[in-house]
């Protein structure tokens, strides 16, 4: 990838992405993240897998391809306060974005949002507060959500939710990913962790524009999600066409969505594909986050671990075949999370005399 068209941001595939006149196309130079090839893991199993690190991306996760559509949607439309939600990475993403042009931003962050990731959305401008209950109590939930939706009815802003149901303009960013993926070959499967469903389903259908246009093949886009949110994976696996409401119990920050969202186009999206659910639960989230740091070197959030520990059990219980050639997301870095720095690491090394 060129510095150049690195320098375009998701907007060097403008001609894929919604239309926006040029001076409102805002980049902090999102996208082109790498995709690191697995040295170790999955070697042993016949697997070949890939890493696409949007860590990678301005303020360290895939929400900056969010919000730079989003945002310059809203420059476009002359728009001045921005009304989001988020369990840390969106806000974070909005708050940079927002700041760069002067926009207003206002986030109603889930409860147990880990606090680096809210200092970070502080300390770029962004008013923020919690929520009892937001993002593990379905009705809850939905209340913050009508509540936001109300707000912006009444004209006190442009609510901005990385999910279709709520941004469709900003979501379409996000579909760049499919693009970078299939200009860099062709995979089996692309493992994708799930909260309200709205990546997964980016995935599908960025690699829908990808068909069209090029005929190149869709790989099986897999959904995977903590059994302790397990709203789309366990339908899509069963063959159900709905995706349904849980009370949310897993300890996985940024996958805490009680609720449906995108769930059952995303259960729709992948099956077309040939894709299916899996479910892991939070100690095997953990458990591929440690692997990947310590056999691979990289270091990310627990939910940029759960498309690899899903990758991992599908091919334990006989699900994915030896040979498969796949991508697993990595959807954002893990210093914003100290509590899960803190399990990997393990106490602070002690100070020492120097010993000549």
């Amino acid at each position: 990838m060129s510095a150049v068209a690195h320098s375009q941001g998701v907007w060097r595939w403008a001609h894929w992405l919604p239309e926006m006149p040029m001076p409102s196309r805002l980049t902090r130079g999102e996208g082109a993240t790498p995709l690191v090839r697995a040295r170790v893991i999955g070697r042993d199993q016949g697997l070949d897998i890939y890493f696409k690190l949007e860590s990678g991306n301005p303020t360290g996760s895939y929400k900056d391809r969010f919000a730079a559509v989003a945002i310059s949607g809203m420059i476009a439309n002359g728009e001045t306060r921005c009304l989001a939600t988020s369990s840390g990475n969106t806000g974070a993403a909005l708050a940079a974005y927002c700041t760069a042009v002067g926009i207003l931003c206002e986030i109603a962050v889930v409860e147990t949002a880990p606090l680096g990731k809210l200092q970070q959305m502080q300390a770029l401008g962004a008013d923020i507060y919690r929520v009892r209950g937001f993002g593990m109590d379905a009705a809850v939930t939905s209340s913050v959500m009508q509540s936001l939706a109300t707000r912006e009815a009444d004209g006190e802003g442009k609510v901005q939710i990385s999910a279709y149901r709520f941004s469709p303009v900003g979501m379409a960013g996000v579909q760049t990913i499919s693009y970078e993926l299939a200009e860099s070959g062709q995979f089996s499967h692309i493992f994708v962790p799930a909260g309200g469903g709205g990546l997964a389903l980016a995935v599908a259908r960025g690699y829908s524009v990808v068909r069209e246009n090029t005929g190149a093949p869709t790989p099986r886009i897999e959904c995977a999600q903590p059994e302790g949110n397990d709203t789309i994976a366990s339908p899509l696996h069963e063959g159900s066409s709905s995706a349904r409401s849980v009370e949310c119990t897993s300890r996985i920050s940024g996958l805490q969505v009680a609720n449906v969202i995108d769930g059952d186009q995303t259960i729709e999206a992948c099956r077309a594909s040939g894709g299916s659910g899996h479910i892991v639960t939070d100690d095997e989230v953990w458990a591929a986050q440690r692997l990947m740091a310590r056999e691979e070197g990289l270091w990310c959030e627990p939910a940029g671990a759960v498309a690899l520990a899903a990758a991992l059990r599908a091919h334990r219980i006989g699900r994915l075949e030896s040979g498969a050639r796949l991508v697993c997301l990595v959807t954002g870095g893990g210093w914003k999370d100290e509590v899960s720095l803190q399990r990997l690491a393990g106490a602070p090394p002690e100070t020492r005399d120097l010993d000549l």
